[in-house]
């Protein structure tokens, strides 16, 4: 008796002390070795998976940690298994895209609940299992497998299917409807977006946080800076003002908007230490340029146990690839491995941007190869980056890779790839790009980038004219990208009447712009001798010319990144840094050459 008594108590203080890690394991999102060192000790005091409390709570632990394979070994050695055992599994087959075993799992399993149903509708046979929920149990009178459909045709972009399973359904809640208006928002349909929200409040519904969130993503997408406001206010009347989803959303709004000041106000007055929160402060600083704010509200949830997501890694690493040395980059890519988000997409496709700007091309394809499944996005990244770095024929074989890999190329991937050619001047090859892309799919349609890359391959291989009767076919109006091009590439061969047509046509597209006429067409006066002509175009510019932007610089000292403005007296050290330029200029104007030398 008093060895089962300590047995009970034993598993007493075991089930306490599972639950504690599961509460931690969720919000800060626990490496599995330490999961590895409970499930030993279990094993150690005999506490074996027989238990399905137990063996279930392994199973979530290790699936939350990012190790599937432990969680699938744990359900596999557990010997009795319960409809909650096996959602678990369904969900970790799923989030590692084993459909087929998922699928092979659902249909043997003992009994299904509407989990069962949502965790596998989740997956890739979106329309075949809608079909056999209807067919065998009826998914309309059933509201949460109703949800669970429009949610799933909503994130597929299937807006369509979401109103059917919508309008079919005997009785709708708030969740059916937010998961309408967020699907309409994900799929490009935030006008029909709009109409829903005015539906739903004109037949009774109360909405809640999700539903504003929603409705302000949606303006957020349309850059309506207005109807945002309102809703905006909407929230505030509604007392969600407070909620960090509706912050969150605020603030992104307001970043979308360029309203930099207004989304810092948000962010101030809602006095939360909240990831979502965070996050979206975060990446509108990353987006406005503002690398270092972003880095240093980074560090400061850091210091405050803020809880990390994908999401704040992917705006950190971009704002790494443009503002922290390359030391600190590895800094927080042993961060991203220690906290688990290796294996996201969104975080791995960051890295591989931040590795390329870097110029360690090497870093960025061993990241790239490693990657279990690679969307659009990373596949652009590491093809641009790779025609950035000079790796110009194995930019162009990545572009065939992904051909065969069954993706579509979208307009930046034929950006990327044009790009090579042109820097390689590699011409035959990327004429044969241009012309496949109105033949691809998805309505890729050549703009003022490709024609830029086009014209500039002509210009490298010296057909001037022929790239002017290029654009001359294309009855298309350049930018003055490709008209600064051309240019320059007469100043090569002093075709003075030309670059004289071609710079009033600059003129006219930006006429605050100094740099067509003085580095180009004044320096090409000047070796004719035709200084009146010099002087009358540098008059010209005078009474056009704006205030040019200042020049900015980084550089890291001892683990500290330090900026330098063009502007000399507003930058740190700046008064040593003047005494000392002022030392120079007196010992220069004493002739002294050996001041340094003891």
């Amino acid at each position: 008796m008093f060895n089962l008594l300590q047995k009970a108590h034993r598993f007493h203080h075991t089930v306490s002390f599972f639950s504690g890690i599961n509460d931690q394991c969720s919000s800060l999102k626990s490496p599995s070795n330490s999961l590895k060192l409970v499930h030993a000790q279990l094993v150690k005091i005999g506490l074996n998976f027989s238990n399905v409390y137990l063996g279930n709570r392994c199973v979530d632990l290790y699936f939350k940690s990012g190790s599937p394979k432990d969680a699938v070994k744990v359900f596999d050695d557990m010997s009795s298994k319960n409809i909650f055992s096996w959602n678990l599994y369904l969900k970790v087959l799923v989030k590692c895209s084993d459909m087929a075993t998922a699928r092979r799992v659902f249909d043997e399993m003992p009994e299904r609940d509407a989990v069962s149903w949502n965790t596998v509708i989740s997956g890739d046979h979106a329309k075949e299992m809608h079909c056999r929920i209807v067919k065998k149990d009826g998914c309309y009178s059933n509201l949460v497998v109703g949800n669970s459909l429009i949610d799933m045709y909503g994130k597929l972009g299937l807006v369509d299917y979401s109103l059917a399973v919508f309008l079919s359904m005997e009785r709708v809640d708030v969740i059916s409807w937010n998961a309408m208006i967020s699907g309409c928002c994900t799929s490009g349909y935030e006008r029909f977006a709009f109409h829903q929200f005015w539906v739903m409040r004109s037949s009774g519904f109360e909405v809640d946080e999700y539903t504003v969130s929603a409705v302000l993503t949606a303006c957020s997408n349309l850059r309506n800076l207005e109807k945002g406001k309102q809703m905006f206010c909407f929230s505030t009347k509604m007392g969600f003002h407070g909620n960090a989803v509706v912050c969150s959303a605020a603030i992104d709004l307001f970043s979308k908007c360029n309203r930099l000041g207004s989304a810092l106000r948000v962010f101030k007055e809602s006095h939360m230490f909240d990831s979502a929160v965070y996050n979206a402060m975060i990446a509108c600083h990353a987006s406005h340029n503002m690398e270092e704010n972003a880095f240093d509200l980074f560090v400061y949830s850091l210091r405050e146990s803020i809880r990390l997501t994908e999401f704040t890694l992917s705006s950190v690493l971009h704002s790494a690839a443009v503002f922290v040395p390359v030391e600190q980059g590895s800094l927080l890519h042993s961060l991203v491995i220690k906290t688990g988000f290796e294996t996201e997409a969104i975080v791995a496709s960051s890295l591989v941007q931040m590795y390329n700007k870097y110029g360690l091309v090497e870093y960025a394809l061993k990241i790239f190869s490693k990657m279990a499944s690679r969307d659009l996005i990373v596949w652009n990244t590491m093809i641009l980056g790779l025609a950035d770095n000079g790796k110009l024929f194995e930019s162009i074989e990545l572009f065939e890779k992904l051909l065969e890999s069954g993706l579509h190329p979208d307009q930046i991937t034929y950006s990327a790839v044009l790009s090579a050619c042109s820097y390689g001047g590699l011409l035959e090859e990327g004429m044969a790009v241009f012309s496949s892309m109105p033949q691809q799919q998805r309505g890729v349609v050549p703009t003022n980038e490709h024609y830029n890359c086009v014209v500039n391959m002509m210009i490298r291989s010296g057909l001037i004219n022929e790239a002017i009767y290029f654009l001359y076919l294309l009855q298309w109006e350049p930018d003055s990208r490709i008209w600064e091009s051309l240019l320059l590439a007469c100043g090569d061969y002093e075709n003075l009447e030309l670059m004289e047509t071609i710079a009033d046509r600059l003129m006219e597209l930006e006429p605050h712009s100094p740099l067509p006429y003085l580095s180009y067409l004044a320096n090409t006066y000047e070796k004719r001798g035709r200084w009146e002509s010099v002087v009358r175009l540098r008059r010209k510019m005078e009474k056009v010319t704006r205030k040019e932007v200042a020049d900015i610089s980084w550089i890291g000292i001892k683990g500290h990144t330090y900026s330098f403005e063009a502007n000399p007296t507003f930058h740190h050290g700046r008064e040593n840094v003047c005494s000392i330029l002022g030392f120079l200029k007196q010992d220069m104007s004493t002739g002294d050459d050996n001041v340094f030398i003891n």
